[in-house]
């Protein structure tokens, strides 16, 4: 398959019968629903796939498996298994090694993916070392409610308030899933118990030069590798070093051309870097140009997709969204440079060693629920994104190497460039770092929106965060379609908002 068996879905598992209002899901794609009766629980299942449901759903000896998403270790995984006729798919792969190691299994798995196990009255919720692909619950004795988007659950009925989980905004008793860790729910009882599965690496490894750069080499190789599947991905290129490594990593495995993409507004674009970067891979490269009118109509699109309430998160999703949107014709797998800045420090330019690694360890800390890497961004288009510098053995090595590698002789992310120097243009290899909502115009373009509405300057963060608030509440809480949300109303409501709280305190 070019894309998972299943890139989303809503399920539930109660005593007895009876209907739960699952909200539809946001991700575009082919629908197919079951629905069992199991020792007097009935057990429903909605995925969201690309063809072949079944490869995304498993029944064993005691236990049933849903599973939106993909694995990127089954050779491995598969060694653990007794030899002989084993799995055909992920899903069932999962629910073997869930038979042999229980909840432990998870420890193990390597993906992008959401999981729901039910088994003897238990129904246990999993999400990836990352929470790259969120999962969001509902809780009450004798019923459990689990979607992929928190906006399918804003039907059912208020569960009850989990320690073990983050509440959603607005939403009463849904709950999302923390990244590494499985929630083991008592049916009959609705107790939650949280198990961490992963965490960030807290020490630092001492590499020679060349080692580091080696292992930066093989990992992102591996990683990417996993991730390209059968035909050769489209690759977002933006023409800096994270995006152009992924692409030059997937054309030295691929059979003929890679696909890549950028993308730019009437305001900025990074084109010509790009193009030197396809041009230097022989890539089939396309450009695609995108109005400042059309991107912050996206702005509801974008919160609709990542559910998150970080404006400066929404801001940077905003590009991609729109991108996203725009890539006509069958679902395609993408993959990105995305989020490679998180553990190699990247936006940092603080050359003390001390200062640049505690602001690594803070942003590896507080990166779970900003959901910067949601799957649906692009499945709101039909497509299926994955970010290769998330991979778990990724993470864990680019994390752990020592700061100095990451900033050394003046550069930032030097580790990173080292290992890509004989793969890409030299201007590409010493290129200063640039985010995509910069290179595209999307963080002067929200500003200004703001600015000609009447907000001044120093509440203009103020202001986005009012805006991004307003559209979830609109899309996500009282599920809006987003074409049917006007940002520039938003932008009025939150301009009269603040003026009248000026007017108040003068």
């Amino acid at each position: 398959m070019t894309l998972p068996a299943a890139t989303g879905f809503l399920a539930a598992v109660r005593e007895g019968e009876g209907p739960l209002p699952l909200a539809p899901l946001a991700t575009a794609g082919l629908r197919d629903d079951t629905r069992e009766d199991l020792d007097g629980r009935t057990v429903f299942s909605g995925l969201v796939h690309t063809g072949d449901p079944d490869g995304a759903r498993a029944r064993g000896r005691n236990a049933s498996l849903v599973l939106a998403g993909e694995l990127y270790n089954q050779e491995a995984l598969r060694s653990l298994l007794p030899s002989g006729a084993g799995p055909t798919n992920d899903a069932e792969l999962v629910l073997a090694l869930f038979e042999h190691y229980d909840l432990h299994a998870f420890r193990l798995l390597n993906g992008r993916f959401a999981v729901l196990v039910h088994a003897a009255g238990r129904v246990l919720l999993a999400t990836d070392h990352a929470g790259s692909v969120p999962v969001y619950l509902s809780v009450a004795p004798g019923r459990v409610a689990a979607a992929t988007e928190a906006k399918a659950l804003r039907g059912v009925a208020a569960g009850r308030t989990l320690r073990a989980a983050r509440p959603v905004r607005r939403l009463p008793g849904v709950h999302q899933v923390p990244a590494g860790t499985v929630l083991e729910i008592a049916l009959g009882g609705g107790t939650c118990t949280a198990h961490r599965t992963w965490a960030p690496p807290l020490h630092r490894r001492i590499l020679p030069e060349a080692d580091a750069v080696d292992a930066v080499r093989r990992s992102l190789l591996r990683a990417v590798r996993a991730r390209s599947g059968p035909t050769a991905p489209l690759v977002v290129l933006s023409g800096g070093i994270d995006s152009s490594s992924v692409a030059a990593l997937a054309a030295l495995e691929a059979d003929g051309p890679i696909g890549t993409v950028s993308m730019g507004t009437d305001v900025a674009d990074e084109f010509p870097q790009s193009r030197v970067v396809a041009d230097h891979l022989g890539t089939v490269h396309r450009e695609v140009t995108i109005t400042t009118a059309e991107l912050l109509r996206r702005l509801p699109h974008a919160v609709w997709a990542a559910e998150s309430l970080d404006p400066d998160i929404i801001e940077y999703l905003l590009p991609l969204t729109a991108l996203y949107l725009r890539l006509e014709g069958p679902g395609r797998r993408i993959l990105t440079g995305y989020g490679a800045d998180i553990p190699l420090g990247g936006m940092h330019r603080e050359d003390r060693l001390p200062a640049l690694d505690s602001a690594l360890a803070h942003d590896m800390a507080t990166y779970d629920g900003l959901n910067e890497m949601s799957p649906v961004l692009s499945g709101i288009g039909g497509h299926w994104s994955t970010h290769p510098y998330w991979d778990r053995e990724v993470l864990d090595l680019l994390v752990a190497v020592e700061s100095g590698l990451k900033r050394r002789y003046g550069q930032d992310k030097w580790v990173l460039r080292a290992a890509m120097a004989d793969l890409l243009p030299a201007q590409t290899v010493t290129r200063p770092k640039l985010g995509v909502h910069e290179g595209s115009g999307t963080t002067s373009s929200f500003s200004r929106l703001l600015g000609d509405a009447g907000i001044e300057p120093s509440r203009v963060h103020q202001a986005k965060r009012l805006v991004v608030r307003e559209l979830f509440d609109e899309v996500v809480v009282a599920g809006r379609h987003p074409d049917e949300v006007d940002t520039a109303q938003a932008v009025q409501s939150v301009t009269d908002r603040l003026r009248h709280r000026v007017g108040a305190g003068s």
